[in-house]
């Protein structure tokens, strides 16, 4: 991943959602595997607004 982390609460949510879609991608091999795909990327996407958010707070910080 290109993007550099601003703060170790940040690297750890790029970790959780790299992990998130790795599993998502373990999992597109077996059929019947969909409804676990789609809670882990409801995850992902709470991940994502975490994520965001933190971006937001330490951008206004500096």
């Amino acid at each position: 991943m290109s993007y550099e982390p601003g703060s170790p609460e940040c690297r750890s949510l790029i970790d959780a959602k790299d992990n998130i879609l790795n599993a998502m991608k373990s999992l597109s091999g077996i059929k019947k595997a969909n409804p676990l795909r789609n809670q882990l990327l409801e995850i992902y996407n709470e991940l994502e607004e975490m994520h965001d958010l933190r971006r937001a707070e330490e951008n206004s910080n500096n």
